[in-house]
């Protein structure tokens, strides 16, 4: 029985030349040949990932580390080897004039033994990796910026582009099967790593975000702390039917970036991690600029929307590496329906009858 269930899927490789051939890549493209060789040494990176994922506790990977990374974060043992894999796997490459990665303070250098090329990685290594010991799908992120022209030994500031700077952004996720999704400016693709041969190959072409939907995944234990907008919407969307919305909706929740993401592009649906009240000086909680604007330039790429629930995400200027951000995504018409409950309904506790009764998100008015 013939199992090659796409025989003629294009290789990544391919894929990529056959990129950079259409758009005619010159010093001014999207896809040139550098940036081409950088993202076959991130592919392989998140190969070297996959691997090591897959062993599980055969590879003495699982459990803390007993370290804390620049957020103050304990670290998983699977941070820290996913964080060692990314760095030397594409830090010899001459593609890179620097790399900024969630698990270091500062910028990573590229030690001098190595030549230098005209692009930044930002990245996190190993996103949702409080899942990892009860075996639920984890992924990476990253984000391709351009350095700075003349710049060989780029400093903190010249990370500190906006998400529409992005040249490429893209995640691995490791689940049943391990897929690199990625964008080049040019639509989201989707390649599946057929473990046999050891190739990614396109098996999702052009994913498109419908416009619509009837799902969305927030962490419901913060409910306490949302913003009235927050609190209204998600208290329309579960009435239900017989709510204002009109139909039903279901709610999830992974606890991993990239495994929301990835389900938002295969079938639609609105992600939603929103500032809160628990620290009024923190804009949010996921970090800017390597995992909110790589995602957020996917998000946009296949025709949904990106947003702090202000304004569009894209457009922040970071003012700091490790920068935190309100972040809502996904079907354009829910996220520009939250956008607009911000602008409308977010100064003060509601005190309309509709939001003047005791339920799962809501409290009771005067």
């Amino acid at each position: 029985m013939n199992t090659d269930a796409m025989p003629n899927a294009t290789p990544l490789t391919r894929f990529l030349i056959e990129e950079q051939r259409r758009l005619n890549a010159g010093p001014g493209s999207a896809v040139t040949g550098g940036l081409t060789a950088l993202i076959h040494d991130v592919r392989l990176a998140c190969k070297r990932i996959a691997a090591l994922i897959g062993k599980g506790a055969l590879a003495n990977a699982l459990g803390e580390a007993g370290t804390i990374n620049a957020q103050g974060e304990p670290q998983q043992k699977l941070d820290v080897l996913a964080n060692e894999i990314f760095l030397r796997t594409n830090e010899w490459g001459g593609q890179l004039a620097g790399m900024l990665t969630e698990e270091q303070q500062d910028p990573y250098p590229i030690p001098q033994q190595y030549p230098r090329g005209p692009y930044l990685l930002l990245f996190d290594p190993l996103d949702g990796s409080s899942n990892i010991d009860v075996n639920v799908s984890v992924g990476s992120i990253f984000s391709v910026l351009r350095c700075p022209e003349g710049v060989s030994e780029p400093t903190a500031e010249d990370f500190l582009q906006s998400g529409s700077a992005q040249v490429c952004a893209g995640y691995a996720i490791y689940g049943p099967a391990t897929m690199l999704v990625l964008s080049t400016g040019h639509g989201v693709h989707g390649f599946t790593l057929d473990r046999e041969i050891g190739e990614f190959s396109l098996t999702h072409p052009n994913l498109r975000i419908p416009e619509t939907t009837s799902e969305f995944a927030i962490n419901a234990s913060n409910s306490r702390h949302w913003e009235p907008a927050i609190r209204r919407y998600v208290h329309e969307c579960l009435q239900g039917q017989s709510g204002p919305r009109g139909r039903d909706f279901n709610m999830r929740w992974i606890a991993s970036l990239v495994a929301e993401t990835h389900r938002i592009l295969m079938r639609g649906g609105v992600f939603l991690y929103p500032r809160d009240r628990r620290d009024p000086q923190q804009a949010g909680r996921l970090r800017l600029l390597y995992e909110a604007n790589p995602i957020g330039f996917l998000i946009e790429q296949a025709g949904g929307r990106a947003s702090t629930g202000f304004g569009p995400l894209l457009e922040v200027k970071p003012e700091s590496l490790h920068q935190r951000v309100s972040f809502i995504f996904g079907a354009r018409t829910e996220v520009e329906r939250i956008e607009r409950y911000h602008r409308d309904h977010n100064e003060f506790e509601l005190d309309v009858p509709l939001f003047g009764t005791r339920g799962l998100f809501t409290t009771h008015t005067v």
